[in-house]
């Protein structure tokens, strides 16, 4: 179990439950249970009871960890149809519903968004500069998607994608994108931009319409096949030195 943790946030001296509760985002009677399992050592001593008053300069560690080393999350999760990618929706589920198990998984942010009908791979992250060699339009971080079209897919969409495309309300053309036509009506797409509904809108700049849409990959990262829909892993450590 890796335990997120803040102890900036937490006063100098307070119960030890309290404490680790506050600092990992576990609730009180879990943390409780894991005391009384021995799970919890003070200074190199399992603890006995939760009620003991202890310090953050004190050695504290849970299931191992040591609570006052906050360890970066990350984590691949294969997003359904129907949920938004967003902390927070009053109408739909979020990608962080699917991680409620988590602790402190409110925190985590999202690396590289999809709208509400695509599905595929979301990257979620409390890791800042990690996130940002994701997002960032400089760092040109390619995502591979599988687009399903009403219509036959023009073979003449190749070279266009890969010269860029000046959409509607853009004031730059789209970076050269790499398409595969694999079929009639499917196609894999590489880009390594994240606009505003990019892919349907290139698909549309050429007359026609995107009816299905999911990302494979992101960087090196490729969704887990293993992952059904809705399910979520912690990334490999490969995985994470990938993005750089």
């Amino acid at each position: 179990m890796r335990l997120q943790t803040h102890l900036s946030q937490v006063t100098p001296f307070m119960r030890l439950d309290k404490l680790l509760s506050n600092s990992t985002g576990i609730s009180r009677t879990e943390i409780k249970k894991a005391i009384k399992q021995g799970k919890a050592v003070v200074d190199g001593i399992v603890a006995k009871s939760g009620s003991a008053h202890v310090n953050t300069d004190q050695e504290i560690s849970l299931f191992g960890q040591a609570i006052n080393e906050a360890s970066p999350r990350y984590f691949m999760l294969n997003k359904p149809e129907g949920v938004v990618s967003a902390n927070r929706d009053a109408e739909h589920p979020t990608v962080l519903d699917l991680l409620i198990d988590e602790p402190m998984y409110e925190k985590l942010n999202i690396a590289g968004r999809l709208d509400i009908d695509t599905t595929g791979l979301v990257l979620l992250t409390d890791d800042g500069k990690w996130l940002h060699n994701i997002t960032s339009p400089k760092k040109k971080c390619n995502k591979r998607y599988l687009a399903t079209t009403k219509a036959p897919i023009d073979p003449n969409s190749v070279a266009l994608f890969e010269q860029g495309i000046m959409l509607k309300d853009e004031l730059k053309p789209t970076h050269p994108a790499v398409l595969n036509i694999l079929t009639e009506n499917t196609a894999e797409l590489i880009i390594s931009e994240g606009r505003y509904h990019q892919v349907k809108r290139m698909f549309g700049a050429t007359n026609n319409r995107v009816i299905a849409l999911h990302r494979a990959a992101i960087g090196q990262i490729t969704l887990d096949p293993d992952l059904l829909s809705g399910e979520y892993r912690p990334l490999t450590q490969a995985e994470i030195d990938s993005i750089k």
